[in-house]
Protein backbone atom coordinates (compact mmCIF):
# COMPACT_ATOMS: atom_id res chain seq x y z
CA UNK A 1 0.00 0.00 0.00
CA UNK A 2 1.66 3.26 -0.95
CA UNK A 3 1.76 6.73 0.52
CA UNK A 4 -0.87 9.20 -1.53
CA UNK A 5 0.76 12.92 -1.45
CA UNK A 6 -2.68 14.17 -2.47
CA UNK A 7 -4.71 13.23 0.21
CA UNK A 8 -2.24 15.00 3.23
CA UNK A 9 -4.11 17.73 4.64
CA UNK A 10 -1.07 19.77 3.96
CA UNK A 11 -0.92 19.43 0.19
CA UNK A 12 -3.62 21.52 -1.80
CA UNK A 13 -5.39 20.69 -4.70
CA UNK A 14 -3.56 20.48 -8.35
CA UNK A 15 -5.30 20.04 -11.24
CA UNK A 16 -4.38 20.96 -15.14
CA UNK A 17 -5.57 23.97 -16.61
CA UNK A 18 -7.29 23.60 -20.06
CA UNK A 19 -6.04 25.03 -23.22
CA UNK A 20 -8.53 27.77 -23.17
CA UNK A 21 -7.86 28.49 -19.05
CA UNK A 22 -4.12 28.54 -19.42
CA UNK A 23 -4.51 31.46 -22.62
CA UNK A 24 -6.70 33.48 -20.41
CA UNK A 25 -3.79 33.28 -17.70
CA UNK A 26 -1.54 34.16 -19.72
CA UNK A 27 -3.42 36.74 -21.21
CA UNK A 28 -4.98 38.51 -17.59
CA UNK A 29 -1.39 38.69 -16.17
CA UNK A 30 0.28 39.57 -19.76
CA UNK A 31 2.91 37.11 -19.36
CA UNK A 32 4.67 34.47 -21.59
CA UNK A 33 4.48 30.80 -20.44
CA UNK A 34 8.32 30.82 -20.12
CA UNK A 35 7.91 34.32 -17.11
CA UNK A 36 5.66 31.70 -15.14
CA UNK A 37 7.05 29.66 -11.89
CA UNK A 38 8.09 25.99 -13.04
CA UNK A 39 7.10 22.70 -11.21
CA UNK A 40 9.04 19.67 -12.58
CA UNK A 41 7.13 16.86 -14.56
CA UNK A 42 8.12 14.22 -11.56
CA UNK A 43 6.87 16.77 -9.19
CA UNK A 44 4.64 13.71 -6.55
CA UNK A 45 1.86 15.93 -6.58
CA UNK A 46 1.38 15.85 -10.49
CA UNK A 47 3.16 12.77 -11.36
CA UNK A 48 0.51 10.47 -11.63
CA UNK A 49 -1.25 13.01 -14.22
CA UNK A 50 -1.26 13.20 -17.67
CA UNK A 51 1.07 16.28 -17.91
CA UNK A 52 3.67 16.95 -20.59
CA UNK A 53 6.14 20.35 -20.80
CA UNK A 54 4.39 23.21 -21.30
CA UNK A 55 1.23 22.36 -19.19
CA UNK A 56 -0.20 24.42 -16.33
CA UNK A 57 -0.89 23.29 -13.60
CA UNK A 58 -3.48 25.31 -11.05
CA UNK A 59 -2.77 24.80 -7.49
CA UNK A 60 -6.04 25.90 -5.10
CA UNK A 61 -4.61 26.55 -1.60
CA UNK A 62 -7.37 27.67 0.95
CA UNK A 63 -7.16 31.08 2.35
CA UNK A 64 -8.40 32.48 5.51
CA UNK A 65 -8.81 36.31 3.56
CA UNK A 66 -10.37 35.10 0.16
CA UNK A 67 -11.49 32.01 0.73
CA UNK A 68 -9.51 30.15 -2.28
CA UNK A 69 -6.10 31.30 -3.37
CA UNK A 70 -5.03 30.30 -7.06
CA UNK A 71 -1.45 29.74 -8.30
CA UNK A 72 0.16 28.90 -11.72
CA UNK A 73 3.25 26.84 -12.56
CA UNK A 74 4.28 25.37 -15.70
CA UNK A 75 5.60 22.25 -16.02
CA UNK A 76 8.99 21.30 -17.10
Amino acid sequence: MAFNINKHALVPKHSKASETEKNKVLEMYGVTIKELPKILKDDPTIKDSDVKSGDLIKIERPSKTSGTAIYYRVVI
